[in-house]
């Protein structure tokens, strides 16, 4: 009997780990499908982001598909940061490690967006090229 007493715990953290699997497998699954209409995509833990043309949607994902889904587009941004622990850092040569990072957009009008991501090479990557999409953008705008 006590050696099924010694099982019990790590049959609990085995079924937790399996619930936990099937969770994050799920969440994937529906990023997958949300995805599929767009050029560019990441999937992170925080949140999900999408990239159609100038469109960029951005929320969080869950189960189902994502939810607080958010859309703006390219030609109302003003400027993009990459934050690191509520810090503005370079985009070019991001620090290696940080609690929080995200990619900040400050819009034409007031106020600013602020995505969350997990590591800040993705986020710098993302960062280079959606600034160059933007440079882009204005660049035909002048023409």
């Amino acid at each position: 009997m006590i050696h099924g007493l010694l099982w019990l715990p790590l049959l609990a953290a085995f079924i937790g780990l399996a619930w936990a699997g099937r969770n994050e497998y799920q969440k994937i699954e529906a990023y997958r499908v949300w995805a599929e209409t767009f050029q560019r995509a990441k999937y992170d833990v925080y949140a999900v982001l999408g990239q159609e043309g100038n469109l960029l949607t951005w929320g969080k994902p869950t189960r189902k598909e994502p939810v607080n889904v958010q859309t703006f587009s390219l030609k109302d941004v003003r400027e993009i940061h990459l934050l690191v622990d509520g810090q503005t850092a370079d985009l070019r040569s991001p620090p290696s490690k940080g609690k929080s990072i995200g990619l900040q957009f400050i819009l034409d009008r007031d106020g600013s967006i602020e995505i969350p991501f997990t590591q800040t090479d993705l986020a710098a990557k993302w960062g280079q090229a959606l600034t160059e999409d933007l440079q882009k953008l204005r660049s035909e705008s002048r023409l």
